[in-house]
């Protein structure tokens, strides 16, 4: 066996060891240098490792690594898995975002769950957390609903519903439809209703009148605790029912005419075979109620859009007129009974008990149109006569001609007081429908009330106020929360408000 000796410096190990040493104590910034400098080429690898006192292995492996780097920096990224910013995801983010699931995608606590295991990677939370935090913000809620002053509200709407046959007492600012109060009761008589208007007055809640529908604890509660404030009926309720009832009579009519078009048919079917007086009376029977019926409903629906387009409308006559029109309608309802009279006595008895909280929002124009005629030295039948004019088709003849003559009439001061009519029109409201469409937003939340129970109101009633409008079919509230149209200052995010600090992407 031949052995090779191999004749190792002295200093090998020496040097080998100060090399590594060298390296390891190289900054970033040095590391980095050394990269630049040996792929730009203004230094070779040989140069760089007697100028460093390192390695050549260890220049290649830095050239390596920035040569990689730059590989990666320029590899071209799909568009879907670009990053488009990053998010510092903290105890108190996810908070927020429970909350703001919950309200604002109406998400289960099981569904938030789901969403920040699915999404995050994130399973250190159970349903008791998620009802600890929605507590916490409900109680932070109603210390701020408690606060807040009503004292900028002019017309409020006031209604009672209903959650699984629990009342649920609601009221409404009709301008900026801030909801000032919502709570579940176990009664909705006129104690009950009288003591929540108590409270509200002390927030400053003073409307010049309100809007409701005939509920009678409503009524009574309001006229004892505010006895200055008149409480007006809402012509959307009656509007509605006169609507429903034209609907029935109609289906009816097309019933009896589908029946009409059997027994016609069967008539010429007899004819042929010489046995046309076995359906003849049946067929008499039959066109006869089918008359009776189109009839009926044709007569209905002409007095209904009497109702609402001469009597329950903005503009139109005084209201001397307007109750002579409105008990005419009434008396021609009645004289129609006969024929279904479960079903149409019901509506003309309710409007004739409601005609004159129905016809309140006329009196309130009244008191204006006064105060404009003063003002502009205009006589008050000609100021009467603009409102009228403004309810007639403005493609008519007879429009224009009812135009020149007010024109010529008043003069200069014609435009002035139009515009004026038609401010007074546009901010008289005449209905509760805002409390109804806060119904149907209610109705999404009802899960909370299993969690949490009727205190959940509380904190909708916050979100509601507080929440922007992202789109309105009134371009001026986009942008606005009720809160901000309410008072007119700008108000900090709902979740802002709840003391969350809202992320902000640098």
């Amino acid at each position: 066996m031949v052995k090779t000796i191999i004749n190792v410096p002295n200093n090998f190990c020496k040097s080998n060891s100060q090399y590594c040493s060298n390296a390891a104590n190289l900054s970033p910034v040095e590391r980095k240098s050394i990269s630049i400098q040996t792929l730009s080429g203004a230094s070779t690898v040989t140069e760089m490792s007697a100028r460093k006192n390192v390695s050549r292995k260890f220049i290649h492996k830095q050239k390596k690594l920035a040569d990689q780097a730059l590989d990666k920096a320029f590899e071209p990224v799909p568009k879907n898995k670009e990053v488009i910013f990053y998010l510092p995801v903290t105890k108190e983010w996810i908070q927020q975002f429970i909350v703001a699931q919950i309200l604002i995608c109406h998400s289960s606590y099981r569904g938030v769950i789901e969403i920040l295991a699915s999404l995050f990677d994130y399973h250190n939370i159970c349903p008791g957390t998620i009802h600890n935090i929605v507590m916490k913000a409900s109680k932070t809620a109603a210390e701020i609903n408690s606060k807040e002053s009503l004292s900028n509200i002019r017309y409020a709407a006031h209604d009672e519903i209903f959650q699984n046959s629990t009342p649920v007492l609601a009221g409404v600012d009709i301008e900026s439809t801030y909801c000032y109060h919502l709570s579940a009761e176990d009664h909705r008589d006129e104690t009950t209703w009288g003591v929540h208007l108590l409270d509200l007055r002390e927030r400053g809640l003073h409307p010049k009148y309100t809007v409701a529908d005939g509920g009678t604890g409503l009524r009574a509660g309001q006229a004892a605790a505010w006895p200055d404030v008149p409480c007006y009926g809402d012509v959307f309720h009656a509007q509605y029912e006169l609507g429903k009832l034209v609907r029935f009579l109609e289906n009816r009519a097309a019933s009896a005419s589908g029946k009409l078009e059997k027994f016609e048919a069967k008539m010429l079917k007899a004819k042929k075979s010489c046995e046309g007086q076995k359906v003849s009376k049946f067929l008499a029977l039959t066109r006869q109620k089918h008359k009776e019926i189109s009839l009926l409903a044709e007569q209905i629906r002409i007095l209904s859009d009497w109702m609402r387009e001469d009597v329950l409308s903005l503009a139109g006559p005084d209201i001397k007129i307007r109750r002579e029109f409105f008990d005419f309608i009434v008396e021609e309802i009645e004289k129609r009974e006969v024929l279904f009279s479960y079903k149409i006595r019901p509506v003309r008895i309710s409007l004739q008990n409601q005609r004159d909280i129905l016809l309140g929002f006329v009196n309130e124009l009244e008191k204006q149109f006064i105060a404009l005629s003063e003002q502009s030295d205009v006589p008050l039948y000609l100021v009467q006569a603009v409102c009228e004019l403004q309810g007639l088709n403005q493609e008519s003849q007879f429009y224009w001609s009812q135009r020149l003559e007010l024109q010529k009439k008043l003069g200069h001061k014609f435009f002035m007081v139009y515009q004026a009519v038609q401010e007074i029109l546009e901010n008289t409201p005449r209905a509760s429908s805002l409390v109804e469409n806060l119904n149907s937003r209610l109705r999404n939340y009802f899960f909370l009330r299993r969690h949490i129970g009727n205190k959940y109101l509380t904190l909708l009633q916050f979100f509601l106020n507080h929440r922007r409008f992202m789109r309105s079919g009134h371009p001026e509230r986009v942008g606005l929360s009720p809160l901000e149209i309410m008072t007119g200052e700008k108000q900090p995010h709902w979740l802002e408000s709840l003391g969350f600090t809202l992320f902000q992407r640098t």
